[in-house]
Protein backbone atom coordinates (compact mmCIF):
# COMPACT_ATOMS: atom_id res chain seq x y z
CA UNK A 1 0.00 0.00 0.00
CA UNK A 2 1.24 3.50 -1.04
CA UNK A 3 0.80 6.11 1.77
CA UNK A 4 2.33 10.03 2.17
CA UNK A 5 1.69 12.50 3.96
CA UNK A 6 2.46 16.37 5.16
CA UNK A 7 1.36 19.00 7.20
CA UNK A 8 0.01 21.57 5.79
CA UNK A 9 -1.02 24.94 6.52
CA UNK A 10 -1.17 27.17 9.87
CA UNK A 11 -2.74 24.50 11.29
CA UNK A 12 -0.59 22.05 10.28
CA UNK A 13 -3.16 19.67 9.44
CA UNK A 14 -2.17 16.25 8.11
CA UNK A 15 -3.19 15.52 4.19
CA UNK A 16 -2.61 12.13 3.27
CA UNK A 17 -2.40 9.94 -0.28
CA UNK A 18 -3.36 6.53 -0.67
CA UNK A 19 -3.27 4.21 -3.02
CA UNK A 20 -2.65 0.36 -3.49
CA UNK A 21 0.81 0.94 -5.21
CA UNK A 22 2.62 4.01 -7.09
CA UNK A 23 1.82 4.75 -9.96
CA UNK A 24 -1.86 4.10 -9.29
CA UNK A 25 -5.10 5.82 -8.81
CA UNK A 26 -4.82 7.32 -5.30
CA UNK A 27 -7.37 9.24 -2.83
CA UNK A 28 -6.49 12.72 -1.13
CA UNK A 29 -7.69 12.86 2.78
CA UNK A 30 -7.72 16.26 4.26
CA UNK A 31 -6.72 18.60 1.86
CA UNK A 32 -6.17 21.41 4.19
CA UNK A 33 -5.22 25.46 4.31
CA UNK A 34 -1.79 25.29 1.44
CA UNK A 35 -2.22 21.73 0.70
CA UNK A 36 -3.01 21.65 -3.26
CA UNK A 37 0.49 22.51 -4.34
CA UNK A 38 1.99 20.10 -2.40
CA UNK A 39 -0.84 17.48 -3.67
CA UNK A 40 -0.05 18.42 -6.71
CA UNK A 41 4.23 17.24 -6.22
CA UNK A 42 3.11 14.27 -4.56
CA UNK A 43 1.37 13.23 -7.10
CA UNK A 44 3.68 13.74 -9.98
CA UNK A 45 6.41 12.38 -8.13
CA UNK A 46 5.11 9.34 -7.48
CA UNK A 47 2.84 9.05 -10.92
CA UNK A 48 -0.26 9.16 -8.87
CA UNK A 49 -4.04 9.84 -10.22
CA UNK A 50 -6.27 11.27 -8.07
CA UNK A 51 -9.75 9.53 -7.77
CA UNK A 52 -11.19 10.86 -4.68
CA UNK A 53 -11.17 13.36 -2.08
CA UNK A 54 -12.21 12.07 1.30
CA UNK A 55 -13.01 14.82 4.07
CA UNK A 56 -12.50 13.25 8.02
CA UNK A 57 -14.74 16.80 9.20
CA UNK A 58 -15.87 20.28 7.99
CA UNK A 59 -12.45 22.29 9.94
CA UNK A 60 -11.12 24.65 7.42
CA UNK A 61 -7.72 23.10 8.27
CA UNK A 62 -8.65 19.64 6.92
CA UNK A 63 -10.75 20.98 3.52
CA UNK A 64 -9.78 24.19 2.07
CA UNK A 65 -7.98 22.60 -0.45
CA UNK A 66 -11.12 19.95 -1.31
CA UNK A 67 -12.68 21.89 -3.47
CA UNK A 68 -9.92 23.16 -5.79
CA UNK A 69 -8.16 19.23 -5.53
CA UNK A 70 -11.79 17.59 -6.07
CA UNK A 71 -12.28 19.91 -9.47
CA UNK A 72 -8.77 19.96 -10.30
CA UNK A 73 -8.86 16.97 -11.38
CA UNK A 74 -12.55 16.47 -12.00
CA UNK A 75 -13.29 14.12 -9.29
CA UNK A 76 -15.87 13.92 -6.17
CA UNK A 77 -15.49 14.55 -2.70
CA UNK A 78 -17.13 12.73 0.34
CA UNK A 79 -18.05 14.62 3.37
CA UNK A 80 -20.51 14.11 6.26
CA UNK A 81 -23.95 15.69 6.20
CA UNK A 82 -23.44 17.29 9.46
CA UNK A 83 -20.50 19.47 8.43
CA UNK A 84 -21.29 20.07 5.25
CA UNK A 85 -22.05 23.69 5.63
CA UNK A 86 -18.29 24.55 6.88
CA UNK A 87 -17.76 23.86 2.83
CA UNK A 88 -18.92 27.55 2.50
CA UNK A 89 -19.36 29.19 6.19
CA UNK A 90 -16.22 27.59 7.44
CA UNK A 91 -16.28 30.08 10.63
CA UNK A 92 -19.43 28.58 11.69
CA UNK A 93 -17.05 26.09 13.08
CA UNK A 94 -14.41 28.08 14.66
CA UNK A 95 -13.97 30.34 17.88
CA UNK A 96 -12.86 33.77 18.10
CA UNK A 97 -9.29 33.04 17.93
CA UNK A 98 -9.84 30.87 14.97
CA UNK A 99 -11.88 33.03 13.28
CA UNK A 100 -9.36 36.00 13.58
CA UNK A 101 -6.76 33.19 11.81
CA UNK A 102 -9.34 32.73 9.54
CA UNK A 103 -9.24 36.33 7.76
CA UNK A 104 -5.60 36.00 7.36
CA UNK A 105 -5.47 32.79 5.96
CA UNK A 106 -8.28 33.10 3.42
CA UNK A 107 -8.04 36.95 2.82
CA UNK A 108 -11.23 37.91 0.63
CA UNK A 109 -11.46 34.33 -0.90
CA UNK A 110 -14.83 32.73 -0.25
CA UNK A 111 -15.32 29.21 -0.69
CA UNK A 112 -17.75 26.67 -2.31
CA UNK A 113 -18.49 23.33 -2.82
CA UNK A 114 -16.83 20.83 -5.39
CA UNK A 115 -18.66 20.54 -8.21
CA UNK A 116 -19.15 16.93 -7.33
CA UNK A 117 -20.02 16.48 -3.47
CA UNK A 118 -21.16 13.78 -2.09
CA UNK A 119 -22.29 12.42 1.29
CA UNK A 120 -20.59 9.96 3.46
CA UNK A 121 -23.43 6.57 4.39
CA UNK A 122 -22.14 3.59 4.90
CA UNK A 123 -18.60 3.24 2.93
CA UNK A 124 -16.58 4.37 -0.17
CA UNK A 125 -14.65 2.42 -2.40
CA UNK A 126 -12.41 4.46 -4.35
CA UNK A 127 -8.44 4.25 -5.60
CA UNK A 128 -9.02 0.17 -5.18
CA UNK A 129 -9.46 0.92 -1.81
CA UNK A 130 -12.47 -0.06 0.10
CA UNK A 131 -13.48 2.46 3.53
CA UNK A 132 -15.41 1.84 6.17
CA UNK A 133 -17.06 4.83 7.31
CA UNK A 134 -16.98 4.80 11.31
CA UNK A 135 -19.54 8.48 12.55
CA UNK A 136 -17.50 9.70 15.11
CA UNK A 137 -18.95 12.94 16.49
CA UNK A 138 -17.87 14.79 19.49
CA UNK A 139 -14.95 17.22 18.37
CA UNK A 140 -17.67 18.20 15.47
CA UNK A 141 -21.08 16.54 14.60
CA UNK A 142 -19.56 15.75 11.41
CA UNK A 143 -16.33 13.73 12.27
CA UNK A 144 -15.27 10.36 10.98
CA UNK A 145 -13.02 8.15 10.71
CA UNK A 146 -12.31 6.56 7.78
CA UNK A 147 -11.13 2.28 8.06
CA UNK A 148 -9.03 0.37 5.31
CA UNK A 149 -7.31 -3.05 4.94
CA UNK A 150 -3.38 -2.52 4.92
CA UNK A 151 -2.05 -3.96 1.89
CA UNK A 152 1.14 -5.68 1.84
CA UNK A 153 2.80 -4.60 5.61
CA UNK A 154 5.91 -6.03 5.48
CA UNK A 155 6.00 -6.05 9.19
CA UNK A 156 2.94 -8.10 9.21
CA UNK A 157 1.76 -7.05 12.81
CA UNK A 158 -0.41 -4.09 11.12
CA UNK A 159 -3.62 -4.65 8.82
CA UNK A 160 -5.63 -1.72 9.41
CA UNK A 161 -4.99 2.06 8.43
CA UNK A 162 -7.37 4.39 9.79
CA UNK A 163 -7.58 7.82 9.17
CA UNK A 164 -8.84 9.68 12.56
CA UNK A 165 -9.40 13.00 11.66
CA UNK A 166 -9.53 15.41 14.58
CA UNK A 167 -11.04 12.18 17.12
CA UNK A 168 -7.74 10.32 18.03
CA UNK A 169 -4.44 11.64 18.08
CA UNK A 170 -1.25 10.14 19.04
CA UNK A 171 -1.59 10.33 23.46
CA UNK A 172 -5.02 12.94 23.07
CA UNK A 173 -8.07 13.44 21.23
CA UNK A 174 -9.71 16.20 19.44
CA UNK A 175 -11.00 19.19 21.29
CA UNK A 176 -14.87 20.06 22.33
CA UNK A 177 -15.00 23.62 23.17
CA UNK A 178 -15.30 24.70 19.54
CA UNK A 179 -18.87 25.24 18.16
CA UNK A 180 -20.44 22.00 17.29
CA UNK A 181 -18.21 20.51 19.92
CA UNK A 182 -19.60 18.07 22.59
CA UNK A 183 -17.66 16.52 25.42
CA UNK A 184 -20.59 14.01 26.57
CA UNK A 185 -20.95 12.75 22.96
CA UNK A 186 -17.04 12.52 22.66
CA UNK A 187 -17.02 10.03 25.53
CA UNK A 188 -19.58 8.13 23.94
CA UNK A 189 -17.45 8.00 20.56
CA UNK A 190 -14.17 6.65 22.77
CA UNK A 191 -16.03 4.25 24.42
CA UNK A 192 -17.77 2.82 21.42
CA UNK A 193 -16.38 3.51 17.81
CA UNK A 194 -12.85 4.24 18.79
CA UNK A 195 -11.93 1.04 21.64
CA UNK A 196 -13.46 -0.96 18.94
CA UNK A 197 -10.82 -0.24 16.81
CA UNK A 198 -8.75 -3.12 16.43
CA UNK A 199 -5.58 -3.32 17.69
CA UNK A 200 -3.79 -3.98 14.50
CA UNK A 201 -4.57 -0.79 13.30
CA UNK A 202 -2.40 1.80 12.32
CA UNK A 203 -3.96 5.09 13.70
CA UNK A 204 -3.39 8.47 11.36
CA UNK A 205 -4.71 11.26 12.77
CA UNK A 206 -5.18 14.73 11.84
CA UNK A 207 -2.55 16.43 13.73
CA UNK A 208 0.95 15.12 15.24
CA UNK A 209 2.80 11.54 14.28
CA UNK A 210 1.00 8.25 13.32
CA UNK A 211 0.72 5.82 16.16
CA UNK A 212 -1.47 2.36 16.77
CA UNK A 213 -4.32 1.53 18.19
CA UNK A 214 -2.93 -1.18 21.03
CA UNK A 215 -0.62 1.87 21.99
CA UNK A 216 -3.09 4.19 22.74
CA UNK A 217 -5.38 1.30 24.26
CA UNK A 218 -2.64 1.00 27.15
CA UNK A 219 -1.26 4.98 27.31
CA UNK A 220 -3.61 7.87 25.83
CA UNK A 221 -4.98 8.97 29.17
CA UNK A 222 -8.22 9.46 27.38
CA UNK A 223 -8.69 6.08 26.52
CA UNK A 224 -8.45 4.52 30.36
CA UNK A 225 -11.57 4.04 32.38
CA UNK A 226 -10.78 6.70 35.10
CA UNK A 227 -11.27 8.86 32.20
CA UNK A 228 -13.95 6.87 30.53
CA UNK A 229 -16.17 6.57 33.73
CA UNK A 230 -15.40 2.77 34.06
CA UNK A 231 -14.96 1.95 30.00
CA UNK A 232 -13.10 -1.43 29.39
CA UNK A 233 -9.92 -1.47 27.26
CA UNK A 234 -9.27 -4.71 25.58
Amino acid sequence: MFLASFPAGPWQANCYLAAVDAGRECVVVDPGVDAFDPVRITVEQHGLTPVGVLLTHGHIDHVASATAVADAWGVPAWIHQADRELLTDPAAGLGPAGRGLLGQVLGDETLSEPADLRLFETGVEVAGLTFEVIHAPGHRPGCVMLSTRLVGDPRGDLDTVVFSGDVLFAGSIGRTDLPGGDHTVMLDTLRGPVLELSDTAAILPGHGPQTRMDRERATNPYLQPNYLGGATTR
